[in-house]
């Protein structure tokens, strides 16, 4: 079977195309990607700012979504779902733009809050595949949010999600309230869970991984997370781009995910990250799969 995802974040677009392949004698599902197609259009720059999406970035916007149109038409999946985060939930000309993007495209856009999009996040399931019975602290880092999950022998605990991302804070659009609140979260829901670890999503967490030299499927220390972020904050935007072959819309946004990362590991003590490289996209692949599945 064959599903696609579309993303519309703060900082970048994505369309995921995935596979669902069904092992009954093994009782297995494995999920494989086919295609991922990313825009970088940073509509989060425009509404963290002034409150709004602009003209051009709507027309922008128009524009990719006619092109996905045409490759999902293309691909032919069972079933595809396209949500929004946080600068569309948060721009005051939403409804024109869903309505502009419906007209002229044929896709309906769901603008989903941040409670749903860390339960959508957490349909990828992963920290069933690490340890089903460990704890883990669920951290994604987007261009305007940061969506938080605690997850206990496989079950959520609780979620939270912090108005900290990335396009937001390099504008300094965020409110400073918002690392205290997420702080005082951190430190009042995790003592209780012993050997609590990290798992990291997000396209920055993924790049600062490959930086690492890690083996895939191995965590991550923070000491080391925490290095890689004094390396890239000591050389300038241009300089990250050069010597560590950052695309232009990742060398400046990778500063302040790399302080959202370390500041939830510090104030929840976890000193490993794993990184799936998995994100909205994929969980959004596997909550269409579920439906098809149940037959809803």
């Amino acid at each position: 079977m064959k599903f696609a995802a579309i993303d519309i974040g703060s900082n970048a677009v994505r369309l995921l195309f995935m596979e669902v392949f069904e092992f009954e004698n093994a009782g297995e599902t494995v999920f494989k990607k086919d295609a991922l197609y990313r825009v970088p259009l940073r509509l989060g720059e425009d509404v963290f700012t002034k409150g709004v999406i602009s003209d051009e970035k709507i027309s922008r916007l128009i524009d990719v979504m006619i092109g996905f149109y045409h490759l999902i038409k293309a691909y032919k999946p069972v079933d595809y779902l396209a949500c929004a985060t946080s600068a569309m939930r948060e721009a005051k000309n939403r409804e024109d733009i869903l309505e502009k993007i419906s007209e002229n495209s044929d896709i309906d856009i769901e603008i989903i809050d941040g409670k749903r999009e860390a339960d959508i996040i957490y349909s990828n399931h992963i920290a069933e595949k690490l340890d089903p019975k460990g704890n883990y602290l669920y951290v994604d880092v987007g261009g305007g949010s940061t969506e938080i999950t605690l997850i206990s022998k496989s079950k959520i605990i609780d979620s939270e999600s912090f108005n900290l991302g990335t396009v937001r804070i390099l504008n300094n659009k965020h409110d400073k309230n918002e690392w205290k609140r997420m702080k005082n979260w951190l430190q009042k829901n995790t003592p209780s869970f012993p050997s609590l670890m990290s798992i990291g999503s997000g396209g920055n967490i993924n790049k600062i991984f490959s930086l690492s030299g890690e083996k895939l499927g191995k965590p991550i220390k923070y000491n080391k997370i925490k290095k890689i972020y004094k390396e890239l904050s000591f050389y300038s935007y241009k300089e990250r781009i050069k010597k560590f072959g950052l695309k232009s819309d990742r060398a400046d946004v990778i500063i302040p995910a790399s302080e959202i990362y370390l500041s939830a590991m510090k104030w929840a003590d976890i000193k490993k990250m794993y990184v799936p490289e998995i994100g909205l996209a994929d969980g959004i692949i596997h909550l269409l799969y579920e439906k098809q599945k149940n037959g809803k």
